[in-house]
């Protein structure tokens, strides 16, 4: 008697498994995310028989394993090497997001090329055709005799083309909602397609000692689309940040088992590709305008390097019983939070008035040590007094108006004083433990958000 399917329901957005269908998942909540997948029922001796070979290890006691070292690929691509730990690893797998037209392809075009020198690379693509990348590819110069590429959605009969291949040391998949395993039959990019699709290539990279590069999209608040499982799944994910209309762009890794997290790439988008940024402070204050109220200077840290962004803030009487307050490349609650204390603790009239805060550059700021620059911004442009040209702000701000200290201040005062600045305000906290030899920057210290503004001449 033949074995009867059953239904499986999954949750598009968590991978949550349930034998029922349900409007809301009740793993992460989510509404209208369930899909079905079909499962066969095998016989006891069937399911035995298809189930996978049983290997045995021995454990071991911890001291006695015996260490070994990483082998790695370098790619002479430095921010990209620095954000991978020095390489791509063989054998390992590598999950790359990012926003359409950010330029994934771009840097996986480059990546293929730069592998050259250690083996051949396969390129994947299940949304491009191979005369378009080739195109792109001559354009950014990243023409390789040993680069394949390959325009199959079908993820087995693109992996029995690998399997012929001499010498492959990297796979390149862009991506993975575009390809299909055919005994799945739920349609591509659905949980269960991208979940069978990502393991069959891992268990092909582990198999065959090359490396992989899975391309995945992302949701519009910045996430990577389809079930969590597939971030777990793999050794690193990266995140591939930036405005599609700026040549800026920001590589992190987000999760990293060869290497740390702490480490970002920077790039520029130019006419061959992405270029690695050796200096992207310069790049951030190139064209920030002097004596001008409502800018301010603030170090922030993105990883393990100091960046140096402008602050600038524009207020104008509002028309509505309820002032707008945008903010773009900063929280906006926090931004929120930052009016209300400045109203509340320092008496600054904000109330009938709109605020719009912006980080210059496209960079999306989340460190804390820029709430001081972001309130001395607003004050500037409340009062009409401009902040010094060579004053940098540093702090994190509280409810109660008091400034917190902010960590590697050594690392920021030496990115500060590299550009020019010669004072820098943050808190009292920091001033202790800064060693001013380090950096010839003089470093006024202010124990709540007033003081820093009266430091500043911004408030009497």
């Amino acid at each position: 008697m033949a074995a009867k399917d059953k239904s499986v329901f999954f949750c598009n957005s968590c991978g949550g498994e349930s034998a029922k269908w349900f409007g809301r998942c009740p793993h992460c909540q989510e509404w209208n995310t369930c899909v079905e997948e079909k499962r066969s029922r095998l016989a006891p001796a069937a399911a035995k028989a298809a189930a996978p070979a049983r290997r045995t290890a021995k454990a071991e006691k911890l001291p006695q394993v015996p260490p070994g070292d990483v082998a790695r690929y370098p790619l002479g691509l430095s921010e990209l090497d620095g954000v991978l730990g020095g390489g791509i690893v063989p054998g390992s797998s590598v999950l790359l997001g990012g926003e359409p037209g950010i330029g994934k392809s771009t840097l996986l075009l480059q990546v293929a090329a730069a592998m050259a020198q250690h083996g051949h690379t396969l390129y994947i693509s299940g949304e491009e055709s191979a005369q378009q990348i080739k195109q792109r590819a001559e354009r950014l110069q990243a023409v390789s005799d040993k680069t394949y590429l390959l325009a199959e959605t079908d993820v087995e009969a693109a992996l029995e083309q690998a399997a012929t291949l001499p010498d492959v040391k990297l796979i390149i998949l862009d991506s993975i909602q575009a390809v299909f395993a055919p005994e799945i039959e739920s349609a591509p990019g659905s949980v269960s397609q991208v979940r069978a699709c990502a393991a069959a290539v891992l268990r092909f990279a582990r198999e065959h000692g090359c490396a992989a590069i899975i391309v995945g999209h992302v949701t519009k608040e910045g996430t990577l689309a389809g079930p969590r499982v597939l971030e777990h799944m793999v050794d690193t994910v990266l995140y591939f940040e930036g405005e599609r209309y700026n040549s800026f762009r920001l590589l992190r890794a987000v999760k990293n088992r060869f290497g740390s997290t702490n480490e970002i790439g920077v790039f520029e988008m130019g006419e061959r590709g992405l270029m690695p940024f050796a200096q992207p402070s310069a790049y951030f204050l190139s064209q920030r305008p002097q004596g001008v109220a409502g800018s301010a200077i603030t170090c922030v840290m993105q990883g393990n390097r100091p960046l140096l962004l402008e602050v600038q803030v524009l207020i104008a009487k509002s028309g509505m019983n309820n002032p707008r307050r945008l903010a773009g490349g900063f929280d906006s609650n926090r931004l929120l939070l930052l009016i209300a204390m400045l109203e509340q603790r320092l008496g600054l009239p904000l109330n009938s008035r709109d605020v719009y805060l912006s980080v210059v550059g496209g960079l999306r700021v989340d460190d804390p040590a820029a709430d001081l620059a972001a309130a001395a911004a607003i004050a500037s442009a409340l009062t009409g007094r401009a902040i010094p040209a060579d004053v940098v702000v540093m702090g994190e701000t509280g409810l109660l108006g008091e400034t917190r200290s902010v960590s590697q201040m050594e690392r920021r005062l030496k990115e500060a004083s590299a550009f020019g600045f010669r004072t820098a305000v943050l808190p009292k906290a920091n001033k202790e433990s800064a060693k001013e030899r380090t950096a010839p920057i003089s470093c006024c210290a202010a124990r709540d958000c007033a003081e820093a503004l009266k430091i500043l001449g911004l408030i009497d």
